[in-house]
């Protein structure tokens, strides 16, 4: 969340002035992703502390290869004039990490459905 933050105040300060607004809005996508995505995060953290299921762990890493994938690619797609990077390759990562968000959406719903693994407390064994 911290880096969404730096992504984005650096983006709407300095990028103006070095690339074009095509790609400023492609890493205003990034962040924007980025920052949804890093709160599923916290979302899952919360939801672990009151309920615990084997597949809540799992939305948390699909959500994680999210960002990395696809605010990632967005992130160098954007400076790929820039540093001369090929687009045909780090165009169809993009999609990847959208199918993990998706994916880790449908996993966090999927672990409503699962038994509650409580965390019991000492002296309350309810």
């Amino acid at each position: 969340m911290a880096l969404a933050v730096i992504f984005g105040a650096f983006g709407s300060h300095q990028l103006q002035q070095i690339i074009t607004a095509d790609k400023l809005k492609i890493f205003e996508i990034g962040t924007r992703y980025q920052i949804y995505h890093a709160l599923g995060i916290l979302l899952v953290g919360i939801l672990l502390y009151f309920r615990k299921t084997s597949l809540m762990p799992w939305a948390a890493w699909l959500f994680f290869s999210g960002i990395v994938l696809f605010c990632g690619s967005l992130y160098l797609l954007t400076f790929s004039d820039l540093l001369t990077l090929p687009t045909s390759l780090i165009g169809p990562i993009t999609p990847i990490g959208g199918l993990c968000f998706i994916a880790g959406w449908l996993v966090l719903a999927l672990s409503t459905f699962q038994d509650n693994q409580k965390r019991y407390r000492k002296g309350n064994p309810e």
